[in-house]
């Protein structure tokens, strides 16, 4: 794995610190980058507000490290997906951060494992997006009247699942729309693994979706090298991506 690079006002975080509510992969003075674990909605969504459920915004106290406010979601990840996840520290941060975001200067890699087998090893995928239903904003389709959207692709291993050939993906959305990632794979012919909305899985008692964000580089410095942060692959993907030729 890749270390990130350190300003000299960060602090490297501890491997595994049980006081704090996620994984801390990356500390400074600007920003944190946490693991998220699948299944943690980072905020509270209608459905969250007619129940209990626990969601990221909650702990966002514990992640203050002596600062006097405690840090800001900087983009987000949907409930199912794990990984690489950026906070803001105190308001100029969040203010770089979210125009870097709005700019695209922020690498984002994401890791997936998808039912099927891509014809090409790499590509790039160039689908529009629309809602699917006014109701449902996160409901998402592939539509000629929709918003640009383009995501690059590239293989990293093949293998054999319980119900035919699965792939191993590193994936890269040169674009931010809702579900995106999951969509344009769908709509390639090679749903992901574990997708209960756009994919066969069952809605209890699957694998659990198959995506999770690998890396972020964030150019975050004008005179030092972009922040490089790589988040470990959950358990829930560990078995797919060993079929597929991982080994770390």
């Amino acid at each position: 794995m890749a270390q990130p690079v350190q300003p000299e006002n960060s602090q490297p975080p501890p491997q595994i610190d049980p006081a704090l509510p996620v994984p801390l992969l990356y500390r400074d003075a600007m920003m944190l980058v946490i693991d998220k674990p699948a299944g943690l909605p980072v905020h509270r969504g209608p459905q969250a507000k007619r129940r209990e459920v626990p969601v990221l915004t909650d702990h966002l106290d514990a992640l203050r490290f002596g600062l006097p406010r405690r840090p800001e979601l900087a983009h987000r990840l949907d409930k199912d997906t794990s990984g690489c996840l950026v906070l803001g520290r105190h308001p100029r941060a969040m203010a770089e951060l979210n125009q870097m975001f709005r700019d695209g200067r922020i690498g984002k890699t994401y890791w997936a494992i998808v039912q099927g087998a891509p014809a090409d090893d790499e590509g790039l995928i160039d689908l529009p997006l629309a809602r699917r239903s006014p109701d449902r904003g996160w409901w998402m389709k592939v539509d000629p009247a929709g918003l640009p959207s383009q995501t690059g692709y590239r293989v990293l291993g093949r293998g054999q699942g319980a119900e035919g050939p699965l792939a191993w993906l590193a994936l890269e959305p040169l674009t931010g729309r809702t579900h995106q990632l999951r969509v344009h794979c769908q709509a390639s012919g090679w749903p992901m693994l574990g997708d209960e909305i756009y994919g066969a899985a069952p809605r209890e008692g699957g694998p659990g979706l198959q995506l999770h964000a690998r890396a972020i580089t964030v150019p975050l410095y004008r005179k030092r090298e972009p922040i490089h942060v790589e988040a470990p692959p959950p358990p829930h993907m560990l078995a797919a991506l060993k079929a597929c030729g991982w080994t770390g």
